[in-house]
């Protein structure tokens, strides 16, 4: 005799209700999100720690091939890495010291700027040309305010971090809490870049099991998008600042290398660091005469079209090859909505969804065939 089906309990009833599945999905969202307020310090630890791995794991997995072994590659990446932290801090010394320089000539730079405008603006008016006072007035005095701001805010931040005797130095819980969390970052991804693979895999396992062949594959995709565009970024980064270093350096331009530790680390976001490494430069080269100013402006050119041309092409072109008004619209949009921090990452999630849209929107019967 076949027995009747049991009729389901209260839970499982009211659980039918879309409305009751909503609410509760949403409560449990705003209480995940709670806590992950509560614990953001530890969750930003484990992403810069993932993001180490991350990066590491294609040479990891290059000296595997060579039968390195994985745990003697971790030792290697980490003495590179710290060799890395020591020049950059040697480097950043410097560089501090010479933005220190720069902002502090920038009001005597500005009169010459000054002058440089009422000579041309003289020489316009001479062949007919009018209307050229009131901009030139605007224009001046728009560069005073924000040199002035620039100075009074980023010259004693610069001051406190060099001198010996300053809070930073000073304070021991301060070096202690930042020493602490460089430990605690190290000690995760040296974890994090021995058992690569088997992190991801538990990661994947948090999601439900028919979900995850397309986490996997949407995983794939944000690797090729933005962490293959970090990386190419951070590659033309260093070019672009080192040839304009290089290059302000033979013309004899003080503060060539905070000019291009400048171009180099704005130049992380595309098209920006050229345009502001270009402007001390040229301002530093007026007073050296036109020739100087054309060859400071020629050394930017040169990296820009080199970047632009080969480097960018080669390094970008399986992750992002996205057009340059889709890249500026991207930086706009991002910087509009966050600020910074939006213009900085507008470029690869614009990537992502390029990528996105090619495997499963233009594949898609709702695509090729319409709604």
């Amino acid at each position: 005799m076949i027995s009747a089906p049991k009729p389901p309990n209260a839970f499982q009833h009211a659980w039918r209700n879309p409305w009751l599945r909503l609410v509760v999905f949403i409560l449990l969202a705003l209480v995940a999100l709670r806590f992950a307020g509560l614990i953001g310090a530890v969750i930003v630890n484990f992403a810069v720690a993932y993001l180490i791995a991350y990066i590491a794991n294609p040479l990891l997995n290059w000296l595997e091939r060579g039968r390195v072994p994985r745990g003697l590659g971790v030792l290697f990446v980490l003495l590179l890495f710290g060799g890395l932290l020591t020049l950059a801090g040697a480097l950043l010394g410097a560089i501090a010291g010479q933005l220190i320089d720069l902002l502090r000539q920038l009001p005597q730079l500005i009169q010459n700027l000054e002058g440089w405008a009422d000579s041309a603006t003289t020489w316009l008016q001479g062949r007919g040309v009018t209307g050229l006072e009131d901009i030139r007035e605007g224009l001046t005095t728009t560069i005073q305010t924000y040199t002035q701001n620039l100075g009074d805010n980023l010259v004693p931040i610069l001051q406190r971090w060099l001198d010996p005797q300053g809070a930073l130095f000073t304070s021991i819980i301060t070096i202690g809490s930042v020493l602490g969390r460089v430990v605690i970052i190290l000690l995760l991804s040296v974890y994090l870049m021995l058992d690569y693979s088997r992190v991801n895999k538990a990661m994947l396992k948090m999601f439900p099991r028919p979900w995850q062949p397309r986490v996997l594959e949407f995983s794939d995709l944000a690797g090729t998008a933005i962490g293959g565009y970090v990386r190419g970024q951070l590659l033309i980064a260093l070019f672009v600042g080192s040839v304009v270093a290089l290059g302000l350096s033979l013309l004899g331009i003080p503060s060539a290398l905070a000019i291009g530790f400048l171009a180099g680390a704005f130049n992380i976001i595309p098209y920006l660091g050229p345009i502001i490494g270009a402007v001390p430069a040229v301002l530093l080269a007026i007073p050296m005469g036109l020739g100087k100013v054309v060859m400071a402006i020629a050394v930017f050119l040169i990296a820009n079209q080199v970047e632009g041309s080969f480097l960018s092409p080669m390094v970008l072109s399986k992750t992002t090859d996205l057009h340059p008004v889709t890249v500026l619209l991207s930086i706009l949009i991002g910087a509009s909505v966050l600020g910074f921090a939006g213009a900085l990452i507008a470029v690869p999630l614009v990537a992502l969804g390029k990528l996105a849209l090619e495997k499963y929107y233009y594949s898609s019967k709702i695509y090729t065939e319409g709604p």
